[in-house]
């Protein structure tokens, strides 16, 4: 009989170090859900203080077992011997138990009660450690207590589980926004499709601040007459899940004999990439270049020039993407044994990416000399905390307004017209680990692995194949580092999309030439390598884990809160009850119902409500959308201000929808500081002159405005 698990000193002794260290700490965070429960045991209620102390049990020999176990004790073999004989006994059956297990982590956390109480980090650590060991136990094979391989595929597969279940927890038929444009976001997907679903004049076109890409990716669901803010959040959440995967079966085709090794490594990129994460159009680009790898001249190339003229559409930063790519597919990847094979894939490679480049940087300036196209607007998406999900747009994405206008001159226009923030790059308010440190945590593993296989001749490589890899590498690190500092980004890694990606066909190469049969010999792969890429897979996955919540508990929001120790019921970010919702809606249709016989109905905010017939018989004033309102106050627009606030000061509108507006201004200390004290100088200061609020729901996040009847000179307001 084998050991039960391979002997592994650095292994044993950090699994056994880390074990400690998250056990010590799950007990500390099941001591703070317990106490202040009653008063039976200090402020422990005696059903929680016997849960505690069960639970402390717990862990004392959950860490004494899995310590004898990691060092081979043969005292377990008589255990080891009675686990596998019983796996095979089970037959077919292990596998549902096997499904079993994976889901119901994913259960727990997201769709009950209890997942909301059990939110701390090592606690939920501690249940993904113990899923990934019983489905390794589970799906184990021959005499092998746990293998090497099916400890990765289990660690692959609860992590993407975990993915998966956190990109789709904000599926529900809440009417009002999730977050601070999460609303409008879907009124701008329903426009390219749903043009019909406003009142307002067929011949008239209705400006969206969103690019092409995002626009049809996100306004399919609208071609269906009837749609539901349900559907079109399930479809905007599996937006966020199918171009990964899409990416990952067409850049790992290489496998594809090997179904289920095919369907980890397309996981993986899943799970590399949502680091990010990064938006569906550069997504699917990447999968249309991974498709013209390898492939035949007669539709590579035209492949990769679309790809070019799409992803040119959707962002100029992406304008290179697609013929830098496929150059270090080609070139990276190919062998050179001989005269003509390095022929071939120079003339090749180079065909490539010069036609990659037209596509996005020569074709579309061709079409336009032709037939004059507007280019949709480009932005910058900001994930705050939890529910809030900010978004504030980046310029419009425009072609030099004249003859003698350079892309570089426009680059450099667009870099001016809104300020960089460089201490984003460090830890701040905004995001706590800063771009860089985030961008090592996520990248670092995987350059490491790279680097070993490179310098053990695992994956050889030529000096020009090398720089290959690394300059193009460099320069869109280079771009994304000074993206993520412009106003209005900073706030994760979305600007780092073409270096993650680029990093990643990095990562496929090296798999084809040598580093897959590496990775799948677990007895050929050092100590110290398994802990690396142990580390790729976990970091990967650690956000998600957190994230896996349920917000639709408001009706258990007052013991939840004890059990959380949240300072309120609001801080918990629990959906309203449906009597506030509906109580909110009627409000608003009523006051709308009797301000459009007097003026114009603006909706700054909660624009979904007219797209899914929430709110009806008013006409749609698709001007001064918040995004673009906020768009153009990080740009300090006066002249696009002007008019609006000649509109504010001329009573246009007889009612305004948005968000509860406020005036504090900030620093840099407070998350989106900078951000906000924009939006209070171009926005909320002048429109609070003007106009006076009505109601102000705060659950709901709601502020119904109406005219100042006496206003006095608001010149001071203004900026």
């Amino acid at each position: 009989m084998n050991k039960p698990l391979p002997k592994n000193n650095l292994l044993n002794v950090l699994s056994t170090l880390l074990m400690a260290v998250i056990l010590y700490r799950a007990c500390n965070e099941f001591y703070g859900i317990a106490w202040g429960t009653g008063a039976w045991r200090g402020e422990f209620s005696r059903s929680w203080a016997i849960l505690y102390y069960a639970f402390i049990v717990f862990c004392i020999s959950f860490f004494v077992i899995t310590t004898l176990f990691t060092w081979g004790n043969k005292l377990f073999t008589p255990i080891t011997d009675r686990i596998i004989a019983i796996r095979q006994k089970l037959g077919a059956f292990r596998w549902l138990l096997w499904l079993l297990i994976l889901i119901a982590p994913v259960w727990f956390f997201q769709y009950t009660a209890w997942g909301f109480v059990f939110q701390k980090l090592n606690i939920r650590i501690l249940i993904w450690i113990i899923t990934v060991g019983l489905l390794t136990i589970v799906s184990s094979r021959r005499t092998q207590l746990a293998d090497w391989n099916e400890f990765l595929a289990s660690l692959v597969l609860t992590a993407s589980a975990f993915s998966i279940a956190a990109s789709l927890k904000y599926v529900n038929g809440y009417p009002f926004s999730l977050g601070w444009s999460e609303g409008n976001r879907l009124w701008d997907y329903s426009i390219l499709f749903g043009k019909d679903l406003y009142i307002y004049p067929a011949d008239k076109t209705i400006p969206v601040l969103l690019d092409f890409g995002r626009q049809l990716i996100g306004g399919l669901p609208f071609i269906f007459p009837g749609i539901t803010i349900a559907i079109s959040r399930l479809w905007v959440g599996l937006t966020l899940i199918i171009p990964y995967l899409l990416l990952g079966v067409a850049i790992f085709r290489i496998a594809a004999r090997d179904k289920v090794l095919w369907l980890l490594l397309t996981l993986w990129v899943f799970l590399f990439l949502k680091q990010g994460p990064i938006h569906p159009p550069l997504v699917l680009g990447a999968a249309l270049v991974a498709l013209a790898w390898n492939a035949p001249l007669w539709y590579a190339i035209p492949l990769v020039m679309g790809t070019g003229y799409f992803l040119e559409a959707s962002r100029f930063t992406w304008v290179f993407a697609p013929g830098i790519w496929i150059l270090m597919l080609e070139f990276s990847s190919a062998a050179f044994s001989n005269r003509k094979p390095v022929s071939i894939t120079w003339k090749r490679s180079i065909i490539l990416a010069v036609l990659g480049i037209f596509g996005g940087f020569a074709l579309p300036t061709l079409i336009r000399s032709t037939v004059p196209v507007i280019m949709p607007p480009a932005e910058v998406e900001i994930v705050q905390a939890p529910v809030v999900i900010a978004t504030v747009p980046a310029p419009p994405t425009v072609a030099p307004s004249t003859e003698n206008s350079t892309y570089f001159d426009f680059v450099v226009e667009q870099i001016k017209d809104q300020p960089l923030l460089w201490y984003r790059l460090l830890p701040n308010s905004t995001y706590g680990y800063g771009i860089l440190f985030a961008l090592l945590l996520a990248v670092v593993p995987l350059i490491i692995i790279l680097i070993y296989l490179a310098i053990n001749k695992i994956w050889p490589l030529e000096t020009l194949q090398k720089l290959a890899i690394i300059l193009p590498l460099l320069a869109f690190l280079a771009v994304g580092l000074v993206a993520s500092t412009k106003i209005g980004g900073g706030g994760d890694l979305h600007n780092m999309d073409m270096f993650l990606i680029g990093l990643l066909f990095t990562g496929v190469v090296a798999w084809k030439n040598g580093g897959g049969d590496w990775l799948q010999n677990g007895t050929g792969i050092p100590s110290s390598m398994k802990v690396v890429i142990i580390f790729l897979l976990v970091i990967s996955s650690i956000n998600p884990l957190l994230e896996m919540r349920s917000y639709s508990l408001g009706e258990d929001a007052s013991w939840l809160k004890t059990l959380t120790d949240a300072k309120s019921e609001t801080s918990m970010e629990m959906l309203p009850t449906q009597a506030e919702v509906n109580s909110t809606l009627q409000l608003i249709q009523d006051e709308a119902n009797k301000a459009k016989l007097k003026g114009d109905v603006l909706f700054i905010d909660q624009r979904q409500l007219l797209t899914f017939g929430d709110i009806t018989d008013i006409p749609l004033v698709p001007d001064y959308e918040k995004k673009l309102l906020m768009n153009q106050a990080l740009s300090g627009n006066a002249e696009y201000f002007d008019t609006f606030y000649a509109d504010l000061a001329a009573r246009r509108f007889s009612l305004i929808i948005t968000e509860p507006l406020r005036t504090p201004v900030q620093d840099s200390s407070y998350q989106f500081g900078e951000e906000n004290n924009a939006w209070v100088k171009w926005v909320a200061g002048p429109v609070l002159c003007y106009y006076e609020p009505l109601e102000t729901i705060k659950d709901i996040k709601v502020q119904l405005l109406v005219p100042v009847k006496n206003a006095d000179d608001c010149s001071a307001a203004l900026p």
